[in-house]
């Protein structure tokens, strides 16, 4: 007969108990090791999975970490939900024992994926952007507009930011004095040493044209946000090159089709910042797509913050 397995006990973290773990934890460095671990080839992150419906789409990212976490995340990505007042993404990120497969935490994934998406931003801006660069423009009022501002600013490295939506009342109650609120894209992004697409837009919000020589271009959106121009006359670096050869939701729509030796993985700058910004007058264009190994980084930041501190429920299995 069967010996009954020993109970198990799982750890779970809500929004605002990560949220407030998240913003005292060292994410950016965090991510910068896992990135350079997926680049060396001893992180897995399979591309991502999803299936659609008419109004968003359920996408699994699962990743194993050596020796930081075996984890993956399930994120609902509903656009029209902005309009019902409710999140865009929701979710969960599931942490198991890398070495018995036990499920350890559940944590949501929302603030998760906010706060790490910044991080990795916050990672390219430091490594790219010229290293006078101090002036941030930000295009887009959202949680993912909130989450850059703050990571940005944490990083000591920008002091003057401008933040341009499509209404400007948000901004100016983010309580951050030094920021520039502002309804025009243009207006915002002249002059800027780094700017920032956090929008849900289908067509592009920038043009090459508004930009100095120099300037660091970070796309976060799902979204074909960056020109043409843009992305055929800068310098492009991603997370994996499966931004490239993957279509979406795993690949950027604007790096579809291109050669993926063309590209350069961040985590392969953090090996040899040789691979980098060639010049000062040299446009970066950094394309986000998220990548499993991120979510891992963090959920082990929080599954060991939450624990030393008491925080959180615990269920029994």
């Amino acid at each position: 007969m069967d010996q009954p397995s020993p109970e198990s006990e799982t750890l779970v973290l809500g929004s605002h108990e990560v949220e407030s773990l998240l913003s005292q934890s060292p994410l950016v460095d965090a991510v910068a090791r896992a990135l350079r671990a997926y680049s060396d080839g001893s992180a897995e992150a399979p591309p991502r999975v999803a299936a659609s419906t008419p109004a968003g789409l359920l996408a699994a990212m699962p990743a194993y970490l050596p020796g930081v976490a075996l984890s993956t995340k399930l994120i609902t990505v509903f656009p029209g939900n902005h309009a019902l007042g409710r999140p865009s993404h929701q979710g969960l990120v599931a942490l198991f024992d890398e070495t018995d497969g036990r499920l350890l935490c559940l944590m949501d994934a929302a603030p998760i994926t906010a706060h790490r998406t910044a991080a990795v931003s916050t990672l390219s801006a430091l490594l790219l952007a010229r290293p006078e660069a101090h002036i941030v423009a930000i295009l887009g009022t959202g949680v993912q507009a909130r989450a850059h501002l703050d990571a940005l600013l944490a990083s000591g490295r920008f002091d003057q930011v401008r933040v341009a939506g499509r209404h400007s009342a948000p901004i100016l109650n983010w309580g951050h004095p030094q920021v520039q609120a502002s309804t025009d894209f243009e207006a915002a992004v002249t002059g800027a040493d780094v700017v920032v697409c956090c929008t849900n837009a289908s067509s592009p919000i920038l043009a090459l044209s508004w930009l100095r020589p120099g300037c660091h271009v970070i796309s976060v959106g799902t979204g074909a946000e960056l020109d043409p121009p843009t992305v055929g006359q800068g310098a492009i670096f991603v997370e994996w090159r499966g931004a490239v050869t993957n279509p979406p939701p795993a690949g950027a729509v604007e790096l579809q089709g291109r050669d993926p030796l063309t590209v350069t993985e961040l985590g392969e700058v953090l090996a040899d910042p040789r691979r980098g910004r060639d010049s000062g007058d040299q446009i970066t264009v950094f394309k986000s797509t998220g990548l499993g190994v991120e979510d891992s980084a963090a959920a082990r930041l929080l599954y060991d913050a939450a624990r030393q501190v008491g925080v959180g429920r615990t269920l029994q299995w």
